[in-house]
C-alpha cells in the first residue's frame, strides 16, 4: 500500500459502539440463531424457540439500561457531526418502546402458535418478527436517509410474510398482498424523494441535510421542494394516515392476531419516528409546508378512522379485530396533531414529546385490548364484538381489564393516562395557534366515545345462551398481566410519561 493510500484507509476506518448497536444486533443475531436452531429442533419441541425469542427482546430491552445517560453516536464521518447512528433520548424511548411491543406481539404469539401450529411454521414465524423487531429498533436511531429507508424495510418486508404466514388461508393471502403493494408504492415514493434530495444538497446526513436545504441553488429549488414532499408522502404512507389507510382493516384481520397488534404499535412507532426525524431533524426549513399539510392529515385521519368504527356498527357481524383497526387509524390523526404543531411552536421539542408520550400511552392499552381479543379468540374463531357480551360474567378479571383499556382509548376516567395523553396532545395544538385543529379533535374525541362505550357496556350484559369459558395460558396471561399494570400504574402518576419521554431531539 502507498504512503498516500494508507492515510486515506485509516481515515475511512470508523470504530464501531457495540454497545450503542446492541439492542437491535441483539435481535437480528437471535433471528438468525432462531432460524438455523428451527432445523434441529423437533417438532414438540418448537415452543422453545418462541421462549428464546421473548428472552432475546427481554435482553435487547434490557441493554437499553447502560445507553440511557447519554448520547452516544457510531458510523460517523471522521472530522464532522454527521453520524449514520445516534443513540439519543428520542431514540432510546422508541427502541423501548418497539422492543417491549414486540415482546408482548411474542407472549401473545406463544399461545396462538399452540392453537394453530400446523397452519403456522414456528421457526419462519420466530426469525420474521425478531427481524422486523430489530429495523424497527434501527429506523430511530438512523440519523441518514439512507440508514432510515434500509431500517423501514428491514421491519417492513418480514411483517409482509408473517401477515400472510397463515397456509391455505386466502384471507391472510389477500391481506398480505394489500399491506405489500401499499408499502412497496410508499418506498418507491419515499426513495424517489432521497434522490431528489440528495441531489440538490449533496449529502444524506440528517443533520446537514438541515443546513443545506434552505441555501440550495436557484437552480435546484425545484427539486428539492419535489423531494420534501416525496418523503413524506412515503412517510405519510407507513403511518397508515388518511388517505394512504386503506390496507389497515383488511390487513389486521386477515394477519394472525399477535401480528395486527405487532403492526398497530410497532408498525406505527416505526411510521411516526421516520416521520419526526425526517421533518423535524432534516427539514425544519420547509415547516412553513409540512406543518399545514400534517394538520390536515391529522383532521383527515382521525375523522375517517373514528367514522369507520362507527360505521362497523351498521354490520351485524362486524369484527372486534376490524373495529381495532379503524380505531388505530383514528388514533393515528391524534399522533399526527403535535408533529404538525412541532411546524409552528417554538418549542418543537416539547411537542414531539407529547407525541412519543401518546404514543407510549397507546402502545400499552392497545397492547393490552389485543390481548383480551387473543383470549376471546381461543373459544370464538370470528371474534365478533357480539362475541363479548357477557364476558364478565364468564371471565371478570378479562372484562375489567378490556374495559379499562377501552375506556383509556377514550380518554374517560379511570382510564387517567388515556384522558392525560389526550389532553396533552390538545395542548400541543392550542399552543402552536391550531385551534380548528383543537377543535376536530375535540368532536373526534365525542364520536369515539359511542363505539368504545357501547363495547364496554356489552361486556357486562347477560350473556346469551351458554357462555364460553376462557382458558388463560400463562404467556397471555402475563401479556395482560402487564399491559394492565402498566396502564394502572401510569394512571395513577402520568407526568412520568412526560418525564420519560423528553425527546433530546435538539
Amino acid at each position: 500500500m502507498s504512503a498516500l493510500a494508507q492515510p486515506l484507509a485509516a481515515s475511512l476506518v470508523q470504530s464501531v459502539d457495540w454497545l450503542a448497536v446492541a439492542p437491535p444486533a441483539t435481535a437480528a443475531v437471535v433471528a438468525l440463531v432462531v432460524l438455523v436452531a428451527d432445523l434441529f429442533v423437533p417438532e414438540a419441541k418448537k415452543a422453545v424457540l418462541g421462549w428464546i425469542s421473548v428472552a432475546a427482546l427481554a435482553v435487547a430491552a434490557l441493554l437499553l439500561l447502560p445507553i440511557r445517560d447519554g448520547d452516544r453516536s457510531t458510523f460517523c464521518v471522521n472530522g464532522t457531526h454527521a453520524c449514520s447512528y445516534t443513540a439519543d433520548r428520542f431514540a432510546l424511548v422508541i427502541q423501548f418502546l418497539v422492543l417491549a411491543g414486540a415482546l408482548l406481539a411474542a407472549l401473545l404469539s406463544m399461545t396462538t402458535l399452540t392453537d394453530e401450529q400446523r397452519r403456522i411454521p414456528a421457526g419462519e414465524y420466530w426469525f420474521l418478527l425478531l427481524s422486523s423487531a430489530a429495523g424497527a429498533a434501527l429506523l430511530p436511531a438512523s440519523r441518514d436517509l439512507a440508514t432510515l429507508i434500509v431500517a423501514l424495510e428491514v421491519a417492513s418486508l418480514p411483517a409482509f410474510a408473517l401477515v400472510g404466514i397463515r397456509h391455505g388461508d386466502k384471507r391472510s393471502s389477500e391481506a398480505a398482498l394489500k399491506f405489500f403493494l401499499s408499502s412497496v408504492t410508499a418506498t418507491a415514493v419515499s426513495l424517489m424523494g432521497v434522490s431528489f434530495v440528495y441531489a440538490s444538497t449533496g449529502t444524506l446526513y440528517l443533520t446537514q441535510v438541515a443546513q443545506r436545504l434552505p441555501h440550495v441553488d436557484g437552480q435546484l429549488h425545484t427539486l428539492a421542494q419535489t423531494g420534501v414532499v416525496l418523503t413524506l408522502i412515503g412517510f405519510a404512507f407507513k403511518t397508515a394516515a388518511v388517505p394512504f389507510h386503506f390496507w389497515v382493516p383488511d390487513t389486521y384481520v386477515g394477519a394472525p392476531l399477535p401480528i395486527a397488534a405487532y403492526l398497530s404499535v410497532v408498525g406505527k412507532a416505526v411510521g411516526f419516528s421516520g416521520l419526526i426525524l425526517v421533518t423535524v431533524v432534516a427539514f425544519p426549513s420547509y415547516a412553513d409546508v409540512w406543518g399545514p399539510a400534517l394538520a390536515a392529515l391529522a383532521a383527515l385521519t382521525m375523522t375517517v378512522g373514528n367514522v369507520g368504527a362507527l360505521r362497523q356498527q351498521a354490520t351485524r357481524a362486524y369484527s372486534a379485530v376490524r373495529l381495532l383497526a379503524w380505531s388505530s387509524v383514528g388514533q393515528a390523526g391524534y399522533l399526527l396533531v403535535p408533529i404538525a404543531a412541532a411546524g409552528y411552536a417554538k418549542d418543537a421539542q416539547k411537542a414531539i414529546g407529547s407525541t412519543v408520550a401518546y404514543a407510549l400511552m397507546y402502545a400499552a392499552v392497545n397492547l393490552g385490548a389485543f390481548a383480551v381479543a387473543a383470549l376471546v379468540g381461543r373459544t370464538k374463531s370470528l371474534n365478533r364484538v357480539s362475541d363479548y357480551r357477557g364476558l364478565y360474567a364468564t371471565n371478570p378479571l378479562a372484562a375489567l381489564l378490556l374495559a379499562f383499556f377501552l375506556l383509556c382509548l377514550a380518554g374517560l376516567p379511570p382510564g387517567v393516562i388515556g384522558l392525560f395523553a389526550k389532553v396533552t396532545v390538545f395542548a400541543s395544538a392550542v399552543d402552536a395557534g391550531l385551534g380548528w385543529l383543537a377543535v376536530v379533535m375535540a368532536v373526534n374525541v365525542v364520536i369515539a366515545l359511542f363505539y368504545y362505550l357501547q363495547w364496554t357496556a356489552l361486556l357486562f350484559r347477560a350473556p346469551e345462551g351458554e357462555p364460553a369459558r376462557h382458558r388463560l395460558p400463562a404467556p397471555l396471561t402475563a401479556a395482560l398481566a402487564v399491559t394492565g399494570v402498566l396502564g394502572v400504574a401510569l394512571s395513577g402518576a402520568p407526568q412520568l410519561v412526560l418525564r420519560f419521554t423528553a425527546t433530546g431531539l435538539f
